[in-house]
């Protein structure tokens, strides 16, 4: 069994015992909350990965309180009711809020362990279609409070981002932790569909809708039915699609291509961009009337270059991935290679990282990545470096970031931030720090 937790919150003592012991024998380990406020507190330092088993009443509250505090504060865990009480209307409250099922006591013998089961793989089905990594810099941290925010939502979002920089990641975090997470998720790259194959791509066809239309096809509203459909590049739609799009979106509704009736469907819309909509609209290039249907909230990943504290711990998460893919024992990266790797401008951002890191371990094998397996050039102080300082209001943040990324090291932080050592000196002087960070 994997580090999933099943936190059961049971006031009854002896049936709380019951189905701790009911899943511990199937290899789950479990958590008991015999009130509400103390489910609150678990789930405060619960993993994204646990799951929630939990009584409709309960001393202090309910099972729907529970689960309602939990979408509020963006905690988006799978949550199972059980109940004596089989009641129609409390069932279909707690399904609403994003409950994934909802049990007889009678029935848990037989159906709670099947359920989690369940769960546990279709999140494993999920989750292998690529590597995730938990990025725990400031810029992130950020992004995940706008996550946590909208996700539990049907608003549309739109994301912003350079290529590379992992907006597909972010579409896919926002299902995962939305009351859609065990619906489909289906990816749209809009920068293939050309205007005559768009109506059929997103709508799908009916048999002999036209020349070599020999059967029927579904097309992404379909596939996406009660989950979400991402339009990556979503400014590369040419004119007519984007009327056809911005219609289906405001009416609910869509026709296949040769078919005779509407369909309506249930379908988020997450769409991703990396050119500025707003100058496209004034050009003519993209309709305004649809950026405002795509646009009700907005997440903007940051290139790589302003997340210069990410950079080391995903080098070493691709690391270990590429040992596993390549066969291959590499440790680490030796001091000039971390350098190296820090003081680039990361053009293709995350997307580079990862094929640079790739190809260093499968040239390294083993020990040491040096600077020759990266094949990076050093970022002269000239180029658009990560830590490029900006204003009086974000310098101090930024020089001790760059400091903490050196290890005090003033040389190497002069570097990461694009300026001369002389100019970073004074700064430590105007702020106060010139004693804090003592040359090693």
């Amino acid at each position: 069994m994997d580090k999933t937790k099943i936190i059961v919150v049971e006031d009854n003592i002896v049936y709380c015992e019951f189905v701790c012991n009911l899943l511990a024998r199937e290899g789950f380990r479990t958590v008991q909350a015999f009130h509400l406020s103390t489910a609150k507190k678990y789930l405060q330092q619960a993993a994204d990965g646990d799951i929630v088993v939990s009584d409709l009443r309960l001393p202090d509250g309910n099972g729907i309180d529970l689960l309602r505090w939990m979408r509020k504060e963006g905690r988006m865990q799978p949550f199972v009711i059980m109940t004596d009480y089989a009641e129609v209307h409390t069932a279909v409250e707690s399904m609403k809020l994003g409950s994934l099922d909802y049990i007889p006591k009678q029935l848990v013998e037989d159906k709670l362990v099947p359920l989690l089961r369940n769960i546990l793989k279709e999140r494993h089905t999920g989750r292998s279609r690529m590597p995730l990594f938990s990025r725990d810099g400031s810029a992130f941290q950020a992004i995940m409070k706008r996550i946590r925010l909208v996700a539990p939502t049907d608003m549309s979002v739109l994301i912003f981002g350079e290529n590379g920089t992992g907006k597909e990641h972010i579409a896919h975090l926002l299902h995962d932790k939305s009351k859609r997470a065990g619906k489909p998720f289906v990816a749209v790259d809009c920068g293939s569909l050309t205007k005559e194959l768009a109506p059929s791509a997103f709508f799908g066809h009916v048999r002999g809708a036209f020349t070599g239309a020999d059967s029927a096809k579904k097309g992404y509203f379909h596939e996406a039915e009660g989950g979400t459909l991402f339009l990556d590049e979503v400014g590369n739609l040419a004119p007519e699609t984007q009327q056809m799009l911005l219609r289906a979106i405001q009416e609910r509704r869509y026709r296949p291509v040769g078919d005779r009736t509407d369909r309506s469907f249930n379908v988020r819309i997450i769409t991703a961009t990396n050119e500025d909509l707003e100058k496209a609209v004034h050009e003519k290039r993209f309709r305004q009337d649809l950026l405002y249907r795509l646009h009700d909230f907005e997440i903007t990943v940051p290139p790589l270059r302003d997340c210069q504290e990410d950079i080391m711990p995903l080098a070493e998460f691709f690391r270990e991935i590429a040992n596993q893919e390549l066969e291959c024992d590499v440790i680490g990266f030796d001091g000039e290679a971390r350098k190296t790797l820090l003081t680039h401008a990361w053009p293709g951002n995350v997307r580079e990282l990862r094929q640079k890191i790739m190809g260093a371990v499968l040239q390294a094998q083993t020990g040491l990545v040096t600077k020759e397996h990266l094949e990076l050039a050093v970022t002269r102080a000239t180029s658009p470096v990560s830590f490029a300082l900006r204003s009086d209001a974000e310098d101090k943040e930024r020089v001790l970031r760059a400091l903490k990324q050196a290890n005090g090291n003033r040389k190497v932080a002069a570097e990461l931030l694009g300026i001369g050592r002389t100019t970073l000196y004074n700064k430590l002087e105007e702020y106060g720090l010139k004693y804090k960070f003592q040359q090693p």
